[in-house]
């Protein structure tokens, strides 16, 4: 399937046509941080037709656990839920058709072990305070794109780098894979 994406992209002039897949070695790393960590309860923010799902949902599964997954586009959640049936990963994940703001919303307070957003760029910013909201403490949020898509995730970037009760590191992979750990009181 991943090279389907790039083949699918390479061919689409306007990047909302795209699937805008993960890349392969960053699909790879976020299972190994679900599986490292034992995120047991997973939002990913960005399902298109559903690369990532699938490395998320495998992981998911040797920890026992489950996911939802946020998508605005039906026909890509329709395409995403094929994927996960022919993976027989489905009963896994949860495929939401909504905007992701309204999903952060209805999340209670630390709800989320880990978040992996891969949306629209303009609106990282406005989730901000949401996403530290929902995570719980020595939860992880994994942002993808964070490299080839810098200018656009600067505000994003200062906001994370202004909030006092996280930490935060740029893996150079793919497109540029952000890991943000909101701080536990608990363990400092």
């Amino acid at each position: 399937m991943g090279r389907y994406g790039a083949e699918h992209d390479a061919g689409k002039a306007d990047r909302l046509d795209r699937l805008r897949n993960v890349e392969p070695d960053t699909a790879r790393v976020l299972a190994v941080l679900v599986r490292a960590s034992g995120a047991r309860r997973l939002l990913e923010i960005g399902t298109s037709n559903g690369y990532s799902t699938l490395w998320l949902a495998d992981a998911i599964r040797s920890v026992g656990g489950h996911m939802v997954s946020v998508e605005v586009d039906a026909d890509r959640s329709t395409s995403a839920a094929r994927n996960l049936d022919r993976a027989g990963l489905r009963e896994l994940v949860e495929l939401r058709v909504e905007d992701a703001a309204a999903s952060l919303h209805k999340t209670p307070d630390a709800g989320w072990d880990m978040v992996f957003l891969d949306a629209e760029r303009p609106a990282y910013s406005s989730y901000w305070p949401e996403l530290v909201r929902v995570l719980r403490p020595g939860g992880l949020l994994a942002v993808d794109n964070v490299i080839s898509h810098a200018a656009e995730l600067e505000e994003f970037r200062s906001l994370i780098r202004s909030e006092e009760h996280v930490s935060e590191a740029l893996i150079p992979t793919g497109a540029g894979l952000l890991l943000v750990v909101r701080d536990d009181p608990s363990t400092g």
